[in-house]
């Protein structure tokens, strides 16, 4: 099967699946498909990288996923 369909397939899944990820990208580079984004979980990272492994079997996958900070600040911001 062709690799640029099976990516486009990939990127398909990412934005369909429970994380409806669209700030993803799924990039070709060379024989090697790279990740990157930013995430709101580390869970959800996971499922991006087990979505792209089975969609792309036998082709070496990247993942260069950033999980955003979403905890508030333990203290209040001083202001002067």
């Amino acid at each position: 099967m062709n690799l640029e369909y099976r990516v486009a397939h990939v990127a398909e899944r990412l934005a369909e699946g429970p994380c409806g990820e669209l700030g993803v990208r799924v990039e070709i580079r060379g024989d090697t498909v790279l990740l990157t984004g930013t995430v709101p979980s580390a869970g959800c990272r996971e499922d991006i990288r087990r979505t792209a492994h089975e969609g792309l079997a036998g082709v070496p996958v990247l993942c260069d996923i950033v999980v955003a900070e979403t905890t508030p600040p333990g203290h209040p911001e001083e202001l002067t």
